[in-house]
């Protein structure tokens, strides 16, 4: 493949979409002479994504270039990074990747045959790989290596060694796998930089860097395995599909930050060179776009409504993810899913001197509330309550939500307009004096005389949609609706507190979303309700 084409039409293929190319001219001196040899890795950590279909298109791009590729299953990294991936699983891990990762290259017809597939424990372990290891750590500050890594590992308070190493693990697979280039998400460009600068004082040579812009996700931030909210599983039935999408983060004519067109430029335009918008004839009829640029500024003008636009996604995802899912449909292939992510809301075994207790019973775990940042468009008094007010609060879907609250009583509706808040989004909405309220804010009290209230506040840069976790139960999914009888937030609600530098917590274990900490601004000590 690539053979019929001249080094300038390898080199505008290899490069298109990309959002930044370190070493630009050294790449095209090697198309020049040979075949360029490139490389792209994944940690085997949550399961891959829809997103993941933005580097599987490049993958694409580069065979049809003559690239020779390497596809590296980061295993080890994946312990690395804050163990998100435990040791006994590291190996289902792998094998899921492996055949996820091939079902996908499949369904968009990329040939196997002409790929490399490589675990990383296979050479990592080796002699010369961890002497190398060891003589880089003498080399790269603690500072370089937390700086590196920023974007990439999980950031906490009291980091692990571990997450350290890890930048520069990745630098030195470079040169282990024998590559020109690494091709990876533009969030991993300081760890580029870093192996730019060290990698040469071993005396290796600097390798050429390929960055992707990053896809946000369904609520408008980085699309993420760790967050729920955020993506589309690769084996989601049509109808969770259906219902991501439209929850998805969509507003009629922006086109900043809207992961459902950024999905159209990325992966469906470079596939098909053409997407089509489906829609009723008496709104037009169907449209076929042969230009992404067109689809963005029809976008943008209004002249596609957000709900055509979803629709048309829909249906060609589902194309794409069609065989995906039919390929696990085996037997096989279901019980390596199960193995490689057992569910964490079941119990494994009833207690202790208890036979009788079931063996399904759910764990009263936080990552069953369904959390997140909101923003208050509009505040008013009910109509039939002067101790109640209502709000409409944009929670990152198509329509805000209405709320009632009693904030009434401890904030002013100016104090609440227009702010940031954080909201608990599958309670079983519920009418109060007349009117359903679709949601709960929740604020930090101390009880007194006055009883004291605060709003949660999210980190700065906080958009509505952001999802908000507990640390350590960022991987579980929410309940679609918390079942009344079962008080799941009740239950959890008696460990949830502000701390003493105003953090909101879980079991002193600190509510965050991907910017960082929940807070409140004086309530040290107080409750969450």
């Amino acid at each position: 493949m690539g053979e019929q084409l001249s080094p300038d039409e390898k080199f505008q293929l290899i490069t298109r979409n990309l959002q930044e190319v370190l070493g630009e001219e050294r790449l095209k001196e090697i198309l020049k002479e040979r075949e360029l040899k490139v490389y792209w890795g994944t940690a085997t950590t949550g399961k891959p994504h829809v997103a993941y279909f933005v580097p599987m298109s490049k993958i694409a791009d580069f065979l049809k270039a003559g690239c020779e590729v390497t596809i590296l299953f980061a295993d080890l990294h994946a312990y690395l990074d804050n163990m998100k991936a435990p040791w006994e699983l590291l190996e289902l891990r792998v094998q899921y990747y492996e055949q996820i990762i091939k079902a996908m290259l499949e369904s968009i017809g990329v040939p196997l045959d002409k790929l490399k597939f490589v675990k990383g424990t296979d050479y990592q372990l080796s002699r010369e790989y961890t002497l190398d290891v060891y003589r880089l750590s003498s080399m790269v500050t603690e500072h370089d290596a937390k700086k590196a890594g920023a974007e990439v590992v999980k950031q906490v308070e009291h980091p692990l060694l571990s997450g350290l190493l890890y930048p520069g693990l990745q630098a030195l697979d470079e040169e282990y796998l024998k590559v020109d280039a690494q091709f990876g998400g533009v969030d991993q460009r300081k760890i580029f930089t870093l192996a730019e600068k060290y990698l040469p004082s071993l005396g290796y040579t600097k390798r050429i860097h390929m960055m992707n812009p990053m896809v946000p996700g369904l609520t408008g931030g980085k699309m993420s395995s760790s967050e729920e909210e955020s993506k589309i599983d690769l084996l989601d039935k049509n109808q969770e599909v259906k219902k991501k999408l439209k929850r998805a983060f969509c507003e009629p004519g922006n086109v900043e930050n809207n992961g459902v067109l950024s999905f159209v430029k990325h992966v469906l335009f470079p596939l098909h060179s053409e997407f089509i918008i489906k829609r009723d004839p008496k709104w037009g009829g169907d449209k076929v776009y042969t230009d992404y640029e067109e689809v963005d500024k029809d976008f943008a003008a209004e002249q596609i409504h957000p709900g055509d636009l979803k629709a048309s996604v829909e249906l060609a995802l589902n194309k794409l993810l069609d065989p995906i899912r039919k390929k696990f449909e085996t037997l096989e292939l279901k019980k390596l899913t199960a193995s490689a992510y057992p569910e964490p809301s079941k119990n494994k075994g009833g207690a202790k001197g208890n036979p009788k207790q079931t063996v399904d019973e759910e764990e009263v775990i936080p990552s069953r509330l369904d959390i997140r940042v909101g923003k208050v468009i509009s505040v008013e008094k009910h109509p039939d309550a002067d101790s109640l007010c209502l709000e409409k609060i944009d929670v990152g879907e198509e329509q805000p939500r209405t709320v009632v609250s009693g904030l009434v009583a401890y904030l002013s509706q100016e104090q609440l307009q227009d702010r940031l808040v954080v909201l608990l989004c599958n309670l079983k909405p519920q009418k109060m004096r007349g009117i359903e309220s679709q949601a709960m804010l929740l604020c930090a009290s101390v009880e007194g005389e006055p009883r004291k209230v605060e709003p949660l506040d999210p980190p700065e840069g906080s958009v509505p949609g952001d999802r908000v976790y507990v640390e350590g139960y960022e991987s579980g999914k929410p309940d679609d609706e918390l079942k009344p009888k079962k008080k799941v937030f009740e239950k959890l609600q008696v460990d949830l507190k502000i701390s003493g530098e105003c953090v909101a917590q879980w079991k002193e274990q600190n509510l965050m979303t991907k910017l960082g900490q929940i807070t409140c601004k004086t309530l040290k000590g107080g409750n969450i309700s």
